[in-house]
């Protein structure tokens, strides 16, 4: 089936994003080597124990995958069999037995937000997100209720929703808290400026760190999407060789504390 781009330039997967159960999300992202939550996970998991973090909230949460992935200490590609057979109600009660037989991080709390109410519902129904905003923060600000839910977050995370949203929906996240500012750690396609967002948190009393290196995310979905991504990347003044020219797309990962912070607390 041919690949449709979205406005950015990249593939759209919206018709896997509004399935009852993960199972498609899944069986695609495998199928595409979607590694961009496992190489995320051990510095999620650092900031979690460094931040001494309660509650984690992930933007763009989808099905809950961060939360899976961190809960179930697994890999997509074994989510994509675990999810191959069943039904959503099947599907629902054996991520509610895998939890209750052994979760990894019993000591967190895990919020997500997303613009996908049936993808929510299903995280929310197999216990893997405990509670979730459905927002469509870029235009609307949080009810009241959605604010009290976002302001319980120690650590914000996301691995792929920014280009998607902009500093509206972040400076919305970050507002619900009052003076309190959250921890954050985003992983940022290369094709997408940071540095806009940066001077906005920068403004707010953040401290943004870009870390070394870069992460792949996952293999382009077609030669069309592959062909747009370097073409932005040109313009941008931005090298592929070795990355992006190779097939796969590639994040950098992007930590954003109070400036107060201690430097003895920075991980």
């Amino acid at each position: 089936m041919p690949v449709s781009l979205h406005s950015t330039g990249k593939a759209s997967f919206d018709d896997i994003y509004d399935r009852p159960d993960p199972a498609a999300y899944y069986r695609r992202m495998a199928e595409l080597d979607y590694v961009i939550p496992e190489l995320a996970k051990p510095h999620f998991q650092r900031l979690i124990d460094e931040r001494d973090a309660t509650t984690v909230l992930d933007l763009g949460c989808s099905y809950g995958v961060n939360a899976a992935l961190l809960r179930f200490d697994t890999t997509v590609a074994d989510l994509a069999e675990h999810y191959r057979t069943g039904d959503t109600d099947a599907r629902i009660a054996r991520d509610r037995d895998r939890l209750a037989a052994g979760d990894r991080r019993p000591d967190v709390r895990f919020v997500g937000v997303d613009a996908s109410a049936p993808a929510l519902d299903y995280a929310v129904a197999a216990g893997l997100l405990h509670d979730a905003v459905h927002a469509d923060l870029e235009t609307d600000d949080p009810t009241e209720s959605q604010r009290r839910v976002l302001a319980s977050a120690d650590l914000i995370v996301s691995t792929g929703c920014i280009g998607y949203i902009t500093d509206r929906t972040l400076l919305r996240v970050v507002r619900a808290h009052g003076s309190r500012l959250p921890w954050m750690a985003h992983f940022v396609l290369r094709m997408f400026d940071f540095e806009p967002i940066a001077r906005r948190l920068a403004e707010l009393g953040y401290r943004v760190e870009r870390r070394p290196g870069t992460f792949r995310q996952r293999r382009f979905a077609s030669e069309g999407e592959q062909a747009r991504v370097l073409n932005t990347l040109s313009d941008k003044g931005i090298d592929p060789t070795g990355l992006e020219a190779d097939g796969w797309l590639h994040a950098e990962l992007f930590v954003c504390m109070p400036t107060d912070t201690h430097p003895e607390d920075r991980p």
